[in-house]
């Protein structure tokens, strides 16, 4: 068996994978549920979450209380980082197969990423305990897996022209980082909505304060994935900047993110105001990879569907 199948035949494994984790992450909660029902305890929501947000700008450590997610949740958890491990070898073959960096087309950026995203999840876990927004991250882990291999699939080939530089590597590779702390991110700022809709403001802070370091994290290096971009343009075409789709879908992105950051250091803009730039951003972002690649002619037209 060749690296490009079996990489193939790797996420394959990975989506049932994330699939498992996903029933198991569901079932912690359901079981959290009934539990926090049974104890009717006032406190335990904002006590399970661990980590308030502080509109000073920092985040305050409170009583860490993980116990009540349960272990079935936490068999998610390490089902999930078994899956992240297959995924994470699945692109590494795709590469060996093509001889080049593995996001060359659309489907090779769909697969790594996936392991972006459940990559930034795992990371942010390690800081603060948000394991009840685990269960939105594998579900669009697996949505775009999904897509990846229904949709987007491409046999690995040589890259075109303008793509067979070593730009590739760094240029994609940083947008894919950034697009990782972005999405995990981004479903902290619709959880922390949808929290502050049912008055659960401590949670809500806490979930805040997770969105803003995420984006603290990944702005820089977006700044440096558009940057790189440039440099490669005007070695490829000949001008750094030409207002292409792409190139200008990226600087939307990068504009909907400063705002988020600049309301955050803006008093009357937290909360609900801040989240809303951050689901812009992360709107802006998904539109530049999917509806500009499909829909939007331009030099950056090689999706490879």
């Amino acid at each position: 068996m060749n690296s490009a199948q079996l990489s193939d035949d790797l996420i394959t494994t990975v989506l049932v994978i994330y699939a498992l984790a996903f029933c198991l992450q569901a079932a912690g909660l359901a079981v959290e549920r009934v539990k926090r029902n049974t104890r009717k305890s006032p406190n335990m929501a904002t006590a399970a979450v661990g980590a308030r947000y502080v509109p000073d700008g920092g985040i305050t450590e409170v009583a860490h209380d993980r116990s009540g997610y349960g272990v079935v949740g936490r068999m998610g958890t390490v089902l999930l980082g078994f899956g992240f491990v297959l995924n994470l070898s699945s692109v590494i073959l795709r590469g060996m197969a093509a001889g080049r960096a593995p996001w060359g087309n659309m489907y090779e950026f769909a697969i790594v990423g996936a392991a972006a995203i459940v990559a930034a999840y795992l990371a942010g876990l390690r800081v603060y305990p948000i394991e009840r927004i685990g269960i939105w991250v594998i579900g669009l882990a697996l949505v775009i897996l999904g897509c990846a291999v229904t949709i987007l699939y491409t046999p690995a080939a040589d890259l075109i022209p303008v793509l067979n530089s070593y730009w590739l590597a760094i240029h994609v590779a940083a947008a894919i980082i950034a697009g990782g702390a972005f999405t995990v991110a981004a479903v902290a700022s619709l959880a922390q909505l949808l929290r502050r809709r049912h008055r659960s403001d401590g949670e809500a802070d806490s979930l805040e304060g997770v969105s803003y370091g995420l984006i603290l994290f990944a702005f820089p290096v977006w700044t440096f994935a558009v940057i790189a971009g440039a440099v490669w343009a005007e070695a490829a075409w000949g001008r750094y900047w030409g207002w292409d789709p792409k190139e200008t879908w990226a600087f939307i992105t990068w504009v909907f993110y400063a705002a988020y950051l600049h309301a955050q250091s803006t008093a009357g803009w937290r909360g609900r105001r801040a989240a809303w730039f951050s689901l812009l951003g992360y709107a802006a972002f998904i539109f530049n990879f999917v509806g500009v690649n499909i829909w939007l002619p331009g030099l950056h037209s090689y999706a490879g569907v």
